[in-house]
């Protein structure tokens, strides 16, 4: 590593990770006019969404290995600029293969954002506050989730779908100008070349883990729950409710603003409660919530306040959980840092496209699907969420934590 971090560099980090909800989130309102302007189904309309986080997991487990292997800034400085120009394609398609193809290649650049902001962060910053330094980074990254579904809505309202991707070119084009001014090389040639060869070693390495699986599998349930109450959300808005989409994203908000605030709580105990502990107490909070919204569905209630305050405190448990969860899948292995941030986010952006293409596929113009959708991911990431904590208190008495 050369040098130290100062502001800039970690105000560079925090835009990177602006990349990946640019591509995910700022889409949410644009679905329903996509279905619309295309004439197609809501299960091809939920794939222009759900591709997006396909690509982007199958990315992550790329970037990461890449990264261990060849350097942190070539690999996210390529993966920037192939986010900008499927921002490009995607603006400029006129059919509804032509915007797939587009987001593919977006969501291909997308991948890089996340994933490498935590294997440079864990370079640059060392183990002892890296919790601390990712609650940071995760707070920046609620801030593309708090500020794209209104932005995307805005601009749908008053230009077109179009223009939302042209915004998402400059905004990338930026960030890239950013990246390559401020962000320098963080992983030294030395764990280069101590770094293990083999993808597939090396996945099997950190899978031998029982808590590296728990942690990496809490992460993705989560994102999968939320992203298939996002996804359908958009639909219940515009099609069940009459909602404009700039009142969907003014609505939205309330899911990164209660993220934001389980991040900064997380980040406050991060030295003082254990990483086991913290993703426990967000998988209850996370539970309790989901159950409290398919209650009141099930009871034949359902406005916008029944999405989203209950979505307020599922996000809210997500941010207690995350930055923890991601640590310690992070801390396994140390010279696998960047492989294991690659494989949590490829958790979270798989599992996220599974669970919103599986809530497109049930979609019936009824909130039934997304009550099914939802209390699914909720039980599986209950049961992931409990796990280190069991095998935890298991270490006690028995040597390992296999």
């Amino acid at each position: 590593m050369v040098g130290s971090p100062d502001r800039r560099f970690i105000g560079a980090l925090a835009a990177i990770t602006l990349i990946g909800p640019l591509s995910i989130h700022i889409f949410l309102p644009v679905m329903p006019v996509v279905k619309s302007v295309f004439g197609i189904s809501d299960a091809l309309a939920g794939l222009t969404f759900s591709v997006s986080l396909f690509v982007m997991a199958f990315a992550n487990l790329l970037y990461g290995s890449l990264s261990d292997r060849y350097g942190r800034r070539p690999v996210l400085l390529s993966g920037l600029f192939l986010f900008t120009l499927g921002s490009v394609v995607s603006a400029i398609a006129q059919s509804v293969s032509g915007l797939i193809a587009g987001r593919m290649i977006q969501a291909l650049g997308a991948g890089s954002g996340i994933t490498l902001s935590r294997a440079i962060a864990r370079d640059a910053y060392g183990t002892d506050v890296l919790v601390k330094v990712i609650a940071y980074l995760t707070m920046a990254y609620t801030l593309g989730p708090m500020i794209s579904p209104l932005v995307g809505g805005i601009l749908l309202d008053l230009s077109g779908f179009r223009s939302v991707f042209w915004f998402a070119a400059i905004s990338g084009a930026l960030i890239t100008a950013a990246a390559y001014a401020v962000l320098y090389e963080t992983r030294s040639k030395e764990e280069n070349r101590r770094s293990p060869r083999g993808f597939l070693r090396n996945y099997a390495a950190l899978f031998s883990h029982a808590r590296f699986t728990a942690f990496v599998l809490q992460t993705g349930f989560s994102t999968g729950t939320f992203l298939s109450m996002a996804a359908a959300s958009a639909f219940l808005m515009k099609e069940y409710l009459g909602r404009s989409a700039t009142e969907f994203g003014m609505y939205f908000l309330l899911f990164p603003i209660g993220f934001f605030l389980g991040t900064l709580i997380s980040s406050r105990l991060s030295q003082r409660v254990s990483l086991e502990n913290m993703v426990l107490a967000g998988s209850v909070v996370h539970a309790l919530a989901v159950a409290s919204q398919s209650a009141s569905i099930l009871a034949g209630y359902l406005t916008p306040l029944v999405i989203f305050v209950p979505g307020f405190f599922i996000t809210f448990g997500q941010g207690i959980a995350l930055p923890n969860a991601q640590v310690g899948a992070i801390r396994v292995i140390p010279a696998l840092a960047g492989t294991a941030a690659g494989i949590g986010v490829f958790c979270q952006n798989f599992l996220g496209a599974v669970f919103a293409q599986i809530y497109t596929l049930l979609a019936d113009g009824t909130p039934l699907p997304m009550v099914v959708t939802v209390a699914s991911g909720s039980v599986l990431t209950l049961a992931a969420g409990v796990t280190p904590f069991i095998l935890k208190h298991r270490r006690r008495s028995t040597p390992g934590d296999r």
